[in-house]
């Protein structure tokens, strides 16, 4: 069996590929994040989730390699992670009583052959309309400081919202398995076999 890289050191990212049953490893890609002028969020998930697989081929040259990116978009704005309490509570703030939408990159790389797959997976998230204390309980409790619009579904940022839609809801933690097991089925490795 092929063996498996994912491209990420995210606790969350490993945590999700786990529930396939399969055997893998992670490692840190070596990508520069930073947008290309006018680059919209799609085609940037899906050019990151692609470089930070192809990033490790030259060390994993016979595996399949995940990689995977994610941004969030309010008012057409690309919002990344919040990195402080303050900036947390900013972004909540402007999300409160609006719809955010996630956009998460996915490539499947098989260094053996160069073959690429890759994906973009969008995700809706309608916020709830939230008060100037929740939004400060929310961040202190949580400390969402490393995720991508300021909350952890998984956990209490799930209290924050109105309703949430698309198509697999793993893809709003960072990694659309739906998409990654047809990638993988592509590839001969399926799950259930």
């Amino acid at each position: 069996m092929t063996q498996l890289v994912l491209a990420s050191t995210s606790p969350f990212r490993q945590s999700l590929l786990e529930k396939l049953g399969l055997a893998f490893i992670t490692a840190a890609p070596d990508c520069d994040e930073t947008p290309l002028a006018n680059e919209d969020a799609r085609h940037l998930v899906v050019r990151l989730a692609q470089q930070k697989a192809q990033s490790l081929a030259g060390r994993f040259p016979n595996h399949l390699i995940i990689g995977s990116d994610q941004v969030c978009v309010l008012d057409g704005n690309i919002t990344g992670k919040p990195l402080s309490e303050e900036n947390a509570r900013w972004q909540l703030t402007r999300a409160s009583g609006h719809v955010v939408t996630f956009y998460t990159g996915l490539a499947l790389y098989n260094s053996a052959n160069g073959q690429l797959q890759t994906e973009c997976e969008p995700f809706d998230v309608h916020f709830r309309a939230l008060s100037a204390e929740e939004i400060t309980g929310y961040v202190k409790k949580e400390q969402p400081l490393y995720c991508a619009g300021s909350f952890k579904s998984e956990g209490l940022g799930i209290t924050l919202f109105e309703r949430l839609s698309g198509r697999d809801p793993n893809t709003l933690v960072g990694l659309p398995l739906i998409a990654l097991c047809q990638m993988l089925r592509n590839e001969g490795i399926n799950p259930l076999a």
